[in-house]
């Protein structure tokens, strides 16, 4: 090779040596957290095929697919996450969630009464409650419901439409001077809310007309 082949050589080594090394293994949770499911799901197909235990890869996979509406999926996945990992919170947490959506109350519940245990402190937790406590109203069970939602505002105080549920089941619970206050909070967050504004203005008059 003479010297100017030499130098084209180089050059063109340098050139592409960025380009080569600037491809990365395309990342499923950093495509999930930028809203890009469909992308975050493709990926941690495309992970499982390689590596069939990849439990990471399944629980980005279930978070994409609940965003996506897609429970029959996140079942399907979650499910063999569960037999990857027997204890991981969030897969209880995911299967908490997608019976939810689906309204199995019950297997929502149970789900969901696990991850608390396994993680009273989990990035979910709040979630967790508030779930818990939407589960309890559509049971009629408000005192339950209020016990949950209450913990679930201890975790996030400035959650208005969560003061809002938490009013709710007071309300209904006869517990109408705390169903106030809560609802009052829930429009100090938020004036625009409709259901805490009617929501007031009904305990209010019901504890004006006893």
């Amino acid at each position: 090779m003479n010297y100017l082949h030499w130098v084209v050589a180089a050059l063109l080594l340098a050139t592409a040596g960025p380009f080569v090394f600037s491809q990365v293994k395309p990342d499923a949770l950093a495509e999930y957290r930028q809203g890009n499911f469909e992308r975050a799901v493709q990926i941690c197909q495309e992970e499982i095929t390689t590596d069939p235990g990849s439990l990471e890869s399944y629980v980005v996979a279930c978070w994409s697919l609940l965003r996506l509406g897609r429970y029959g999926e996140v079942l399907r996945f979650a499910r063999t996450a569960r037999t990857l990992s027997r204890y991981d919170a969030r897969v209880a947490e995911i299967l908490g969630e997608v019976y939810y959506y689906q309204g199995n109350n019950s297997e929502a519940l149970q789900y969901f009464q696990e991850y608390v245990n396994l993680a009273p402190g989990g990035q979910r937790i709040e979630s967790v409650y508030y779930f818990i406590g939407e589960i309890y109203i559509r049971m009629g069970k408000y005192r339950h419901a209020d016990i949950a939602l209450s913990t679930a505002v201890h975790w996030v105080p400035g959650n208005a439409s969560w003061w809002t549920r938490l009013a709710f089941a007071r309300e209904n619970a006869g517990e109408l001077t705390q169903a106030i206050s809560a609802y009052e909070k829930a429009l100090a967050l938020n004036p625009q809310l409709p259901d805490a504004r009617r929501g007031l203005d009904r305990t209010r008059q019901t504890l004006a007309n006893r």
